[in-house]
């Protein structure tokens, strides 16, 4: 798929069939997931990889509004390390385009997914650490409910020539 194509026509998908996703197509994930760039190219991220049922499961009292983990087979928490970058505010960055660059390899394997807010919901941050027990230095930014998709979103138009401002406001 052309990368332009995946961009553009990528879609959240928040239905799934039961269909498990191979660990080839896992690790293509993670692999693009970590060319994202990174401020002063710290690579700060971990994932957490979780695709056993039960523990999804779990997961459904951590994440408000989170119906879709009711039927994905695969989550991915993508987490921040404060010891390879101290300020969050550029954990946060490096790790919202770890994410995206996932997202957009997801859609190119056919697959689906929706990216689920963790940052900076306390309570979501404090029951994922809890849970998996994160070191302190580890800070969880994004996670990624990810499935075959059982549902076809269309693609809309974004573009908005209103919100390009060229040399001025």
């Amino acid at each position: 798929m052309d990368t332009i194509e995946a961009i553009i026509n990528r879609r959240s998908i928040r239905q799934y069939t039961d269909q498990n996703i191979t660990e080839d197509n896992i690790n293509t994930i993670l692999r693009s997931a970590m060319y994202a760039p990174s401020a002063m190219n710290y690579q700060p991220w971990h994932f957490i990889v979780v695709n056993k049922k039960n523990v999804i499961n779990e997961l459904q009292n951590i994440f408000p509004h989170a119906d879709m983990l009711k039927q994905t087979t695969l989550l991915i928490i993508i987490c921040g390390d404060t010891e390879l970058e101290r300020s969050t505010d550029y954990i946060v960055q490096d790790c919202a385009a770890a994410t995206q660059n996932a997202l957009v390899t997801v859609h190119s394997l056919g697959l689906g997914a929706v990216w689920l807010s963790v940052y900076p919901n306390k309570d979501v941050i404090a029951g994922l650490k809890k849970k998996f027990e994160l070191p302190d230095s580890i800070l969880p930014v994004t996670a990624i409910s990810i499935g075959f998709p059982a549902e076809v979103i269309e693609n809309e138009e974004r573009f908005n020539i209103n919100r390009v401002h060229t040399n001025k406001w």
